[in-house]
């Protein structure tokens, strides 16, 4: 069987570069957008065996060229931002650059699309509350402008379904995985091996992000469509998700519980400095306030849907992860 040539957006993140691997080694060929840098995480062969095109998903001309010969396309690009002076940025990658991406797969005729959103998607987060995947988008009660821009690009999608492309969603909750720890989800390593003091109350879903990268790539094989899957291992309190951490790092765990009005004190303090030094804060309110909430997800759609999937247990993963920093520090 020849297998169909895939397209990834968002091939040098942390999502991105999973997934490539992961198509890989099932024997496909690949072409993956990247804007700056390639990914560190695949070797040098893998990278060699990729098809890269610079550039970015705001390039109308440049998608409709690429995606000419395309028969499956995984669209994981996008910004990632809880800092409000990011808004208009973000809402033009995530919402412009889905809606560009989709007008061009509609008219290459792609065989099927699975879009990356994220859970956040889902409304606002509900304290002490499980989420299941109908639940109702709430405009005037969600305050996330990363929220509404990933409710916003799943419109797009929609948009794109009722067009006549076969696609469905995905919603991961915390990616977990080797890669910047800079920036984003792989931070919480960073702030672990640094022996970050301090913890929040809070929980949420975490995921490896080879589980979501093997679980995209079924879905794209499976006659699976119009549908979206909230993609989660465990529920778990952040506290013991840094604890873990700490532990695979051989360093001190956090001790110091971080209150409500900590919270609110220091995000306010951040956005001062953010104002006089132009860089981005380290706290949001947005972010205060959700690391205080317990929130779970149900994965009982997803594993109906493909009964055969298993995520790793979230220990696992942390431990593996763990081991390859301590390896390479990216």
């Amino acid at each position: 069987m020849i297998l169909p040539k895939c397209f990834v957006t968002g091939g040098s993140g942390l999502l991105g570069s999973y997934l490539i691997r992961q198509l890989l080694a099932k024997g496909y060929a690949v072409r993956a957008l990247y804007r700056k840098t390639k990914p560190a995480l695949l070797s040098p062969e893998e990278l060699d065996r990729v098809e890269w095109v610079e550039g970015d998903i705001l390039d109308v001309v440049l998608l409709r060229e690429q995606l000419q010969d395309i028969g499956d396309l995984y669209h994981c690009a996008g910004m990632v931002s809880f800092n409000p002076a990011r808004r208009e940025a973000m809402r033009a990658i995530n919402v412009d650059g889905t809606a560009n991406l989709v007008n061009a797969a509609l008219d290459a005729g792609i065989r099927k699309m699975v879009h990356v959103s994220s859970v956040s998607a889902l409304g606002r987060k509900r304290d002490h509350a499980t989420i299941a995947e109908d639940v109702k988008w709430d405009d005037e009660a969600n305050l996330s402008a990363y929220g509404k821009t990933k409710y916003e690009a799943e419109l797009e999608v929609w948009r794109g379904i009722s067009e006549g492309l076969s696609a469905v969603i995905v919603n991961p909750t915390i990616i977990l995985g080797w890669g910047n720890w800079h920036q984003g989800s792989s931070a919480m390593f960073r702030n672990a091996f640094d022996e970050f003091p301090w913890y929040t109350d809070g929980s949420s879903g975490f995921v490896d992000a080879r589980d979501v990268a093997e679980i995209m790539v079924s879905l794209m094989e499976s006659n699976l469509e119009a549908e979206r899957f909230i993609l989660s291992a465990e529920n778990k309190p952040y506290r013991e998700v840094f604890a873990a951490m700490a532990r695979g790092f051989h360093k001190k765990e956090a001790g110091r519980r971080a209150s409500p009005w900590m919270g609110q004190l220091v995000w306010r303090i951040e956005k001062l400095k953010s104002m006089l030094s132009g860089k981005d804060p380290l706290l949001t309110k947005e972010t205060a306030e959700t690391a205080q909430m317990h929130v779970y997800y149900n994965t009982e759609k997803i594993h109906k849907a493909l009964p055969g999937i298993r995520f790793r247990p979230l220990d696992e993963s942390i431990a593996d992860f763990c081991a390859q920093y301590l390896v390479k520090k990216p």
